[in-house]
């Protein structure tokens, strides 16, 4: 006879923009008499909503949310923060007899959550010299040395986030080891059931044009512009956001709005591909397809797997 075992204490729901992360999560949530912990490193700020696709109040349904606009958009990001943060309402739900459903495709900060990871310190004059490097050379430059030390967070960085690019180059000065070499293996703080939403790379394509098109005609371009007049251009990490960076350049005379709107579409469908590959070399994720011709099965789909790891 096989043993109980206790229950999933956490769920994760993730994988690429446009995938249906979000209304799974709600239903997860809804059935395992959960709530949602945001693990979107965008939607954490405030005023962010249409770029970032954050549910509305109707949308939720009632689940209550968390880590939705916390932070002010001049703030630069932090994922040991954010990995404070959520661990503070993880512990908080499960002291309560909630299940935290953990949603989003910001694989770093999912990861610093559910793992048992480690930020390495920082130092001012190893920082300076290469913000200062950054301003004069740009991110491209440093990106390619990034690449050529450590080519597995080459790929995981964007070329543009020069945020990043300069994190991880202190990291490698600091400790004398790749920046990927200071992620751990999958050593868990929680016990955790990890659900990917797989949606075949054509249709989610057309689905990320979709979604920038009713971005587009729901005021993005009047949302960046109030946000804005509020420090967006002067925030390291929110004016770096996928349809705001674009916005902030037509704004700005660089291009036109409707080329900020191509490139958006551009750059979210290279987005997507690196958040696939990112979950992609977790083994602990089970993927589920989330196509249209799958999507009114995934949310029992998704159900019975958890409920499945409960009695296996």
């Amino acid at each position: 006879m096989r043993r109980p075992v206790p229950a999933p204490r956490v769920i994760t729901v993730v994988g690429p923009t446009a995938a249906g992360k979000s209304d799974l999560g709600v239903f997860l949530a809804q059935r395992l008499g959960g709530e949602v912990v945001n693990a979107d490193s965008m939607q954490l700020y405030r005023g962010m909503d249409i770029g970032t696709a954050k549910l509305t109040l109707p949308e939720r349904d009632g689940v209550p949310h968390h880590l939705l606009d916390v932070w002010d958009v001049t703030r630069t990001a932090s994922v040991a923060e954010y990995q404070r943060l959520a661990r503070a309402e993880i512990d908080r739900l499960l002291a309560e007899g909630r299940t935290p459903v953990l949603v989003g495709g910001s694989g770093l900060y999912v990861k610093g959550t559910i793992d048992a990871l480690e930020f390495p310190g920082t130092d001012p004059d190893v920082r300076a010299r290469l913000e200062e490097e950054l301003a004069e050379r740009g991110p491209g430059a440093l990106h390619e040395r990034l690449s050529a030390a450590d080519p597995g967070a080459g790929r995981a960085i964007l070329p543009s986030n020069g945020r990043r690019i300069v994190r991880a180059l202190e990291v490698i000065e600091i400790t004398g080891k790749p920046f990927t070499a200071n992620l751990p293996g999958d050593r868990p703080v929680y016990d955790a059931v990890q659900i990917g939403v797989d949606v075949e790379r054509p249709e989610l394509d057309t689905r990320i044009a979709l979604r920038v098109d009713r971005m587009w005609e729901a005021g993005l371009v009047d949302e960046v512009r109030s946000l804005e007049a509020g420090g967006l251009r002067e925030g390291l990490t929110a004016s770096r956001a996928l349809g705001y960076q674009q916005v902030l350049a037509a704004l700005a005379g660089e291009c036109t709005e409707e080329e900020a709107r191509v490139e958006t579409v551009r750059a979210t469908k290279r987005f997507a591909r690196r958040q696939d590959s990112w979950f992609r070399r977790d083994p602990r994720v089970h993927w589920l397809a989330g196509g249209e011709t799958d999507r009114e099965e995934l949310p029992d789909r998704a159900l019975t797997l958890v409920e499945r790891a409960v009695t296996l």
